[in-house]
């Protein structure tokens, strides 16, 4: 196996690693709730002026999709919907208080995992960091632009 494809490999593990390990918890803490809308939740959470469009993009989904896990969302009482007065046209979402309670649960949980996982960034330098998050932007923006070449719709998980 060349050094590509064990680095591939280990990133695939890894984010294999984690989600075993952290779905149980998530799933107690947030029962009741898709992935997809829990993640539109922390969006909305911590973007100022969030719309469909600005949530499409973030997710690599359609308008549309977003547009159905919104409305969910609405009518779990989880988000609202506004519109700014000099705006009318365009919709803003922002947290209901049984929202920001979601998006807390959630926040505090993703603490928990990197408070379990700091032994190991303990052990790296901020060298060693800076060079991994270098790499792994180059690799998202190389990734991007293949999604957007080949104009396809994918969600992150």
């Amino acid at each position: 196996m060349n050094k590509e494809e064990q680095l591939t490999t280990g990133f695939r593990d890894l984010y294999n690693k984690m989600v075993s390990l952290n779905k149980d918890k998530m799933e107690d803490a947030l029962r009741g709730y898709k992935a997809s809308e829990v993640h539109c939740v922390e969006y909305i959470g911590k973007n100022a002026d969030s719309n469909v469009t600005k949530l499409a993009e973030s997710f690599y989904m359609t308008r549309g999709a977003i547009s159905k896990i919104t409305k969910k969302l609405i009518e779990k009482g989880l988000i609202e919907s506004f519109q700014k007065p000099d705006n009318k046209k365009e919709i803003y979402f922002r947290l209901t208080a049984q929202g920001e309670v979601i998006y807390n649960i959630h926040e505090g949980l993703h603490q928990e995992f990197q408070e379990r996982d700091k032994a190991v960034f303990e052990q790296v330098t901020e060298e060693q960091i800076n060079s991994m998050l270098s790499f792994v932007e180059k690799y998202n923006s190389h990734l991007d632009a293949e999604i957007k070449k080949k104009g396809m719709n994918i969600k992150p998980e």
